[in-house]
C-alpha cells in the first residue's frame, strides 16, 4: 500500500485468540499500544491474568477497554460464548477485528500417529481459528461491522517436512480457507488477512521440542526462528499496509511469491524477485532436506525399534 491511509487500529474492538502468551499475547500489546480496545482469549485463566497485568502497562490511553475472557474456541459454540462476552462491554456490538493466534503444534513421526491423534491435530491447528473465523463473521455480517480477520498460519503451510504430519495439514486448510473468505466476505467489505510466520521461540516451541523427531530438530538447526514480538510487529506491519499474504524477512517472502498462485501480490516486483529466485533455490533446498531425512533412516530404524514400534 504506497498510497492511501493505513489502517489504524485506534478505537477499534481487536478481538484476540491465543492471547494469553507468546504471539497473541505480543500482539494484543502491540494493539494497546496503538490505543485499540482488546479482548484477549485463552483457555489457562492463571495465564490470562499474566496477559492482562501486561495489557494495562501497554495501554495508551485510559479510556481503552482492556479484557480477558477465559473459553475454549475450538468449537463453534465457545467461539460465540467467547464473542458475546466480549461484545458486552461495547452494548452488544461485535469486535471489529479477529485476530485468530490459537495453535499448537506435537510434531512425531507418521508411523506414530493414530486416527485420534490426526483429528486432535486439526482440532488444534485449524478448528481453533475456522470456528472464531465462522461465529465472528456471521456477527460482523448480522450487524452491519465492516471489520478484518486475520488468521496466523505458519510458513509450513507452503510446504511440510518430516514429523509435522499432524499440524502442517491444518495449517494448509487456514490457508484455503483465508483463500476462500478474502473473496467471499468482500460481499459485506470484511477484509481477510493471513499470516505465515516461521519458528517462534515461545514456550510452546519448547513444548513441542519435547516430542519433536531427531532428523526434524536437526533439519531445523539452521533456522533462527524469530520472538513473539517480531512476530507480531511483521503482522500488525502487513495488516496495516493491506496485505493478504504476511510473511516475515526474505524466506518467509520466498515462499510466499512461489506459491501465491492467483492470489492478491504484496508488490508485483518484489514477488516477481522473490519468485524467480525461489524457483531455483527451493527445489534445491528440499533436496538437501531429503537427503538428511535418507541419512537418518538407519537411526529412525533403531529408534522404532526402543519404542517398540519393530518387534524385529
Amino acid at each position: 500500500m504506497f498510497f492511501g491511509k493505513k489502517w489504524d487500529p485506534r478505537g477499534r474492538h481487536c478481538f484476540v485468540t491465543g492471547g494469553s502468551s507468546g504471539t497473541g499475547l505480543a500482539l494484543a500489546i502491540v494493539l494497546a499500544q496503538h490505543g485499540a480496545d482488546v479482548s484477549i482469549v485463552a483457555r489457562n485463566e492463571k495465564r490470562l491474568a499474566r496477559a492482562l497485568r501486561a495489557l494495562e502497562a501497554a495501554r495508551e490511553n485510559p479510556t481503552q477497554i482492556l479484557k480477558a475472557y477465559s473459553f475454549s474456541v475450538d468449537t463453534e459454540a465457545g467461539s460465540v460464548a467467547a464473542l458475546k462476552a466480549a461484545s458486552e462491554p461495547f452494548d452488544g456490538m461485535c469486535p471489529e477485528v479477529l485476530f485468530l493466534c490459537a495453535g499448537a503444534a506435537r510434531p512425531s513421526y507418521w508411523v506414530e500417529q493414530t486416527e485420534e491423534s490426526l483429528r486432535d491435530g486439526m482440532q488444534i491447528s485449524y478448528w481453533a481459528q475456522a470456528c472464531t473465523a465462522l461465529a465472528g463473521s456471521k456477527e460482523m455480517v448480522r450487524q452491519g461491522v465492516k471489520g478484518k480477520i486475520v488468521f496466523v498460519a505458519s510458513v509450513l503451510a507452503f510446504f511440510s517436512i518430516v514429523g509435522y504430519s499432524t499440524y502442517a495439514p491444518g495449517k494448509f486448510a487456514l490457508r484455503g480457507l483465508a483463500e476462500s473468505l478474502q473473496s467471499e466476505l468482500q460481499l459485506y467489505d470484511i477484509d481477510v488477512h493471513i499470516s505465515f510466520p516461521p519458528t517462534i521461540f515461545t514456550p510452546g516451541y519448547q513444548e513441542e521440542n519435547k516430542t519433536k523427531p531427531a532428523i526434524t530438530l536437526k533439519i531445523e538447526e539452521s533456522d533462527g526462528g524469530l520472538t513473539p514480538p517480531q512476530v507480531a510487529a511483521g503482522i500488525f506491519k502487513g495488516v496495516q499496509n493491506g496485505n493478504f499474504h504476511i510473511t516475515t524477512g526474505w524466506i518467509g517472502d520466498t515462499f510466499r511469491a512461489s506459491a501465491a498462485g492467483s492470489s492478491p501480490r504484496n508488490s508485483y516486483l518484489w514477488d516477481a524477485l522473490y519468485a524467480s529466485f525461489g524457483y531455483i533455490f527451493l527445489p534445491l533446498w528440499r533436496k538437501t532436506v531429503e537427503l538428511q531425512v535418507q541419512d537418518h533412516r538407519e537411526e529412525h530404524y533403531e529408534y522404532l525399534k526402543n519404542c517398540g514400534f519393530l518387534t524385529t
